[in-house]
């Protein structure tokens, strides 16, 4: 088997775990792969396809999370949630913790979600209220 088709079985993988869990980071990941596949079909040595991959889906990574960063905290006043999302807005979850970036993994229906914080303080763990759904985040404010 050549070194190109292990990669596009690489990028094949993180494409699916992406669709699985709706995780961008897991497509950009995929893109670096692929680039490496590309470096491998042009003949590039091991080293380059590894360092095409790191540069690519690492510095992807990067960018991408740097960029969600400084969009800051979501301002949902005044935001309506619409269709199936309207059956989640108002329930409760719980959050252990809170990552440094403002976000938290909870499990809501038996599945973990991530979550955002709405408002301008500082977020604190223990039950807090759904107050919109954002994509694949839940916004929430504590109760």
């Amino acid at each position: 088997m050549s070194e190109s088709t292990l990669w596009w079985i690489v990028a094949a993988f993180f494409v699916s775990l992406e669709l699985l869990s709706g995780s961008l980071y897991l497509l950009i990941l995929a893109f670096g792969a692929a680039g490496a596949a590309l470096c491998a079909l042009l003949g590039q040595s091991q080293d380059v396809q590894f360092i095409v991959a790191a540069v690519v889906g690492g510095g992807g990574v990067l960018f991408w999370h740097r960029q969600l960063l400084k969009r800051g905290p979501i301002d949902t006043e005044g935001y309506t949630t619409t269709g199936l999302g309207q059956l989640d807005v108002g329930e409760e979850v719980s959050v252990a913790g809170w990552a440094p970036d403002g976000t938290a993994q909870v499990v809501y229906r038996g599945s973990a979600w991530m979550a955002r914080h709405h408002g301008p303080h500082v977020p604190q763990t223990g039950p807090h209220r759904i107050r919109a759904i954002e994509n694949c985040y839940l916004v929430l404010e504590p109760l």
